[in-house]
This record gives C-alpha cells, sequence and structure tokens, in this order.
C-alpha cells in the first residue's frame, strides 16, 4: 500500500514525498482512512510507529477541506488562503511535554508544507507568556500544547477554543500520569461538542479508559502494538554490575565502542544526569544533560545540538524518553533504572528508529533486581544477561524468575482485548491523580515530588546548570538533593 491510496490530498501526498516516505506504516495505513472519515478514534501504538503522521495528515487535510469548501473572503477560509475567520485553532493536539510538543510542530510543518497560509502555534510552558499570547491572537489553523500553560491562556482569556473541530490527545496515559485528568476534562468542556476526537495512549486501562469513553464518541479502537511485542529493530542486553565504580567503567566501554553513532543515557536524577556528564565530557565525550530542571531555551539547544550531530552522548532523565525522534541514536543506556516499568519501553524506543537497528543495554545493580523482574514482566520478555571481557561481575548476581505476565497481562490477542477494557479492580487506579504544576512544569515538579514520596528524599531545588558540554559552555551551579525529572 502507498500514501496515494489512502485518500490524502495532492498538498499533503507531495508533502509526504518530499519528506522521502513511500509506504505508510501499519498505524498509518488502520488510523488516516478513518480519521479522514470524521471518525473518533482510540489508538494503541508503539512508539515509533509512525503515529504522529498518522494524525497531523488527517487534520491537515481537515484544514484543506475548510479551505475549499469556502468562497474567497469567507470567515471560515484560513487567513492568507480564503480571507479571515473567527479566532481560535481548529485543530488542537495536547501533549504531555515540551519536548513531544514541538516534535509535533515540527511534524506539522513538514507535512504542511504546500498548505497555503498554514498558521501553527505552539503553547509550552518554560517559555515567555508575550510571544504566545501574540501568536494566539486571531486566526489559527493549528494550535499544539501541554495542558497547564494552554488553560491559563484560556482562563485569562487569551485563548478560545470554540472553532477547534479536531481534538488529539497525544500520550494521553502519560499526560494522566503527570496530573493532567482534570486539565484534559477542562480543556474538552471548552470546545465544541460536535468536535472530532482522537486520542492515542500505550494502554486504555483504568482511568485512561474511563476518559475515552468520556471524550469519545463511538470511537474506532485501533490497537497496532502492545508493550508485550518483541522490538524488531532492537538488541536488548543486561549487564550486572557490582558496584558503582563498576558501573561507570561498563558504561565507558560501551561509549568507547566505534559502533556507537549517538547514545541516550538515562538516569534516575536529575542530580545523576549533571555529574554523569560532567565525568563523561572530562573524559572526552560531546555530551550535555537533559532534564526537567533546565530551562527551556536551553532543553532546545541541547535537542538541535543532538539533531545536529554536535552531541555524540546525551545523558537524561525520563523526561527525555517521549518526544525524542533521532535517527541516528544507535544505542540507548540505562545507567539508572526508571520508576516504572512501561517507562523502560518508552526510553529503549528512543533508538531502532525509522527501520534502523539499536541496542539497548541496562546497567543494574543487586539492589535494582526488582526492577527488572518487574521490566520482563511488564514486557512478558527475557532481558538477555551479557558480559564485557575483563569487567565480568565478580559477586555473585541475583536470580530473576522467567518472564511472564502478572495478573491482568496476558500476552498476544488476549492481552490486547484486555487492555481495550476498563480495568474492573484496583480502587487506586480510580483515584484522582494529582494536579500538576501549571505552565507545564508537571513534567519535571510533579515527578520529582513524587521521586521524593517514593525515595524519601529531602525536598529542595537542584541548582545545577544542566548546560551542555563540548560546543557549548557550562555554567557553574551549586550540588542539591536529587530530583527525579
Amino acid at each position: 500500500m502507498s500514501f496515494d491510496t489512502l485518500g490524502l490530498a495532492p498538498a499533503l501526498a507531495r508533502a509526504v514525498a518530499d519528506a522521502g516516505y513511500e509506504k505508510p506504516t501499519d498505524v498509518q495505513q488502520r488510523a488516516i482512512p478513518p480519521a479522514l472519515a470524521g471518525r473518533d478514534l482510540r489508538v494503541s501504538s508503539s512508539t515509533g510507529s509512525g503515529k504522529t503522521a498518522s494524525f497531523v495528515l488527517p487534520a491537515l487535510q481537515r484544514v484543506l477541506a475548510a479551505c475549499a469548501a469556502a468562497p474567497k473572503g469567507h470567515p471560515q477560509g484560513p487567513r492568507g488562503a480564503c480571507g479571515a475567520r473567527p479566532a481560535g485553532p481548529r485543530i488542537l493536539v495536547l501533549a504531555p511535554t515540551r519536548e513531544l510538543a514541538q516534535q509535533v510542530a515540527k511534524a506539522v510543518a513538514t507535512y504542511g508544507r504546500h498548505v497555503p497560509g498554514l498558521r501553527v502555534a505552539t503553547v509550552l510552558g518554560g517559555v515567555p507568556y508575550g510571544a504566545q499570547i501574540k501568536a494566539l491572537r486571531g486566526p489559527l489553523d493549528v494550535l499544539i500544547a501541554t495542558p497547564g500553560r494552554l488553560i491559563d491562556h484560556v482562563q485569562s482569556g487569551k485563548c478560545t477554543l470554540d472553532a477547534v473541530e479536531m481534538l488529539v490527545l497525544d500520550e494521553a496515559d502519560r499526560m494522566l500520569d503527570m496530573g493532567f485528568i482534570d486539565d484534559i476534562r477542562f480543556i474538552a468542556g471548552c470546545t465544541p461538542k460536535a468536535r472530532q476526537t482522537v486520542m492515542y495512549s500505550a494502554t486504555f486501562a483504568g482511568h485512561v479508559g474511563r476518559l475515552a469513553g468520556e471524550l469519545l464518541r463511538e470511537p474506532l479502537a485501533i490497537e497496532v502494538a502492545s508493550h508485550t511485542d518483541t522490538h524488531e529493530h532492537i538488541e536488548q542486553r543486561l549487564h550486572w554490575a557490582d558496584h558503582g565504580a563498576h558501573k561507570d567503567a561498563l558504561l565507558d566501554r560501551l561509549l568507547a565502542g566505534r559502533e556507537v553513532e549517538q547514545a541516550v543515557v538515562f538516569t534516575s536524577t536529575q542530580r545523576d544526569a549533571d555529574q554523569l556528564a560532567d565525568r563523561l565530557a572530562a573524559i572526552g565525550h560531546r555530551v550535555a544533560s537533559l532534564h526537567g530542571g533546565m530551562p527551556q531555551g536551553r532543553r532546545n539547544r541541547v535537542l538541535d545540538g543532538l539533531r545536529r550531530g554536535q552531541l555524540r552522548v546525551l545523558v537524561a532523565t525520563d523526561v527525555a524518553a517521549r518526544g525524542i525522534d533521532v535517527p541516528t541514536i544507535s544505542h540507548v543506556i540505562n545507567y539508572g533504572l526508571p520508576m516504572k516499568a512501561e517507562d523502560y519501553v518508552h526510553r529503549i524506543g528512543r533508538t531502532g528508529r525509522a527501520g534502523r537497528a539499536g541496542l539497548a543495554v541496562t546497567l543494574a545493580e543487586a539492589r535494582d533486581a526488582g526492577m527488572i523482574h518487574r521490566i520482563q514482566r511488564f514486557t512478558t520478555q527475557a532481558i538477555p544477561v551479557a558480559t564485557l571481557p575483563g569487567l565480568e561481575p565478580q559477586r555473585a548476581m541475583p536470580s530473576l524468575r522467567p518472564a511472564h505476565p502478572s495478573r491482568g497481562h496476558r500476552p498476544g490477542a488476549a492481552h490486547r482485548a484486555a487492555l481495550a477494557q476498563p480495568r474492573r479492580e484496583g480502587a487506586r487506579a480510580d483515584a484522582p491523580a494529582h494536579r500538576a504544576d501549571r505552565g507545564d512544569r508537571g513534567d519535571a515538579r510533579f515527578d520529582d515530588r513524587r521521586a521524593r514520596r517514593h525515595a524519601g528524599m529531602a525536598r529542595g531545588a537542584d541548582g545545577r546548570s544542566g548546560a551542555p558540554r563540548g560546543e557549548f559552555r557550562p555554567r557553574a551551579g551549586r550540588s542539591a538533593p536529587p530530583r527525579r525529572g
């Protein structure tokens, strides 16, 4: 099947061809035609599957259709193509993090390059209000936003959502994990009831499924891949370390390999990310840290350096687990394990993209055996144990129970069917999520507070700069208690 068979407008088909894509992915084949027909969708798809294009292309086609249907000068036509129209976006995309929102904005620019007069804006936390307020004046075709900052503009009267025809919730499970459930309900309540709603999530169990039931009308359920599916292009390995110094030696050996094109090294805390980036820079790596405690401008510069190849190693917390789409990332290394098993899947999904092969390596100590077991139980796959010559563990490492699904996690079709239904057990899943901090600080502060509750850490602000190393000039900072995200 080719993109020509999906019913896309010539301007969009041309943009897809310009981007070098010839065949749609599975999720694009299954989601684009019903989305073009105006159906509400409930889509579960793995990371790196091309899901962004599966909702961006139908959204842009809606923009083109509205322009074509309105006579020149009609108020419903998009500005610059068919005259002025009422203020507010026609398409609204909600994303959990700034990085993911920027990735969506990039996709809109790529696929909308031949859409005349296309107006796109992003509303993110960590960015000055002035430029956003200016962008929100007048008509908009596509608005990509994080929930906290968007609500600020809606409540202040700077943004109206009365003209929204299509609402997209990207990574809905992540938004609910970050405490945005009430914000999403508020935003959806500000849009017309006759809108089309498209919802993407890794799972629709529990509170995510119940939210889908509230917002979607007779949705078409599409499940392309689940967390139990094998990552075809990603090789996974587990290296046991005796202690921290042994783990550092393993990491140094891995990064010294000539096969490493670019690597993302994940840590558990912001302080670990900064300290590890400092150590790697001292031994000659082109490296930068990335975490939720950094100003948005600096985060943008780090990601730009990664995309341009100026950085060979990125040391990041889970704030970067979703939203980084750099095909040249050949290695993902879990230096610190994630708080939740599902975050492991999103971490390793940063490599093996665009059909390339990738390697995901986890460095674990004996104390990490419980999390390794939870990851294997969640994915229903064992992570093969490997060693590096001369760096074999000298202590007896824990034996892991065979990877098998936990209660309520059944592999294959039965598992996917189970995930599609709201969970009946476990009242904790029904409990309202904590409210994330305004201005899209939820991806940093909310996770920080949760991490301190779990780890018993003292409250404190991370004063380290997290500035990029190598071509980027570091800034002096002070040490502080560890923070998540």
